[in-house]
């Protein structure tokens, strides 16, 4: 099985964002962009809730949310960027009710499935003839890749991950030879 790799490509992460956004599909357009945004797991990301992400009493997307992983069971606090905020206001204008899911199926009113999510990902990125391989991890490995690409310490970003060593949050880096080449070739420490 092919390891998920991050989204490099800045113009393929927007196409991403845009893409069920464009067909009218905002929640599908909110599950790409919080995974996008917020570094949680899929697992973590289809368990919020209404109540998680939007103030009720003043009719706005919170600034941050807190959110226990399931897998580590530990809390973090994520702070909401403006792309995060707008997907959600967009949502919220149709979508918001108190105790529901914020990625949720309408027939079933539950959160949809893990592979529901992986679906609607494959298919925007098989749609938009991405090269390599794009899962619900890839969301989150492309979030760290960019954030260390935009110089955040790579202990920062292993505390955002919850990772407990320093050789998995590598892994999911993705570091090519070309970030490689690209440190070599920028650094001149005789000029």
């Amino acid at each position: 099985m092919a390891m998920t790799q991050p989204i490099r490509n800045k113009n393929e992460i927007r196409e991403l964002a845009a893409y069920y956004l464009k067909r009218g599909q905002v929640r599908n357009h909110v599950l790409i962009v919080l995974g996008l945004h917020t570094a949680l797991r899929i697992s973590d990301l289809l368990r919020l809730r209404w109540d998680d992400v939007y103030d009720f009493e003043n009719k706005c997307v919170r600034a941050s949310i807190c959110a226990v992983e399931k897998k580590t069971h530990k809390t973090k606090t994520i702070a909401l960027n403006k792309a995060a905020i707008s997907a959600i206001t967009l949502l919220a204008a149709h979508f918001a009710r108190r105790g529901c899911f914020l990625i949720e199926n309408p027939r079933t009113r539950r959160a949809i499935s893990r592979i529901q999510a992986y679906r609607l990902i494959r298919d925007a990125a098989e749609a938009l003839r991405f090269q390599n391989r794009v899962s619900c991890h890839s969301l989150r490995k492309t979030f760290g890749y960019h954030a260390w690409k935009n110089g955040a310490s790579v202990a920062v970003i292993m505390e955002i991950y919850n990772h407990s060593s320093l050789a998995v949050t590598r892994r999911y880096l993705g570091v090519t030879q070309d970030d490689k080449d690209e440190v070599y070739l920028g650094l001149d420490l005789t000029a």
